[in-house]
């Protein structure tokens, strides 16, 4: 079995309406058990509640840090 992979994606510098597409694109090409690391410059919990509503069930959500300046969200893909 292969060993989980950690992807750092920082959207900070992107444009804000390509984030969310982005975002989604990485974590929909995570195999079960790697974890995406978000780092953004807000708080991104629309993306939670999008990614509840889009993908429910397929990730765990653990914040890693929470502002005041940046925040760091593990995101790990749980189911395919």
């Amino acid at each position: 079995m292969a060993e989980a992979k950690v992807v750092d994606l920082d959207v900070r510098n992107m444009v804000p309406r390509e984030r969310h597409p982005t975002i989604f694109s990485q974590l929909d090409g995570l195999g079960a058990g790697d974890t995406l690391r978000l780092i953004n410059d807000h708080d991104p919990a629309p993306l939670r509640y999008q990614l509840l509503a889009e993908r429910p069930n397929m990730f765990n959500w653990e914040p890693e840090q929470q502002g005041p300046v940046e925040w760091i969200i593990r995101i790990q893909k749980i189911a395919k």
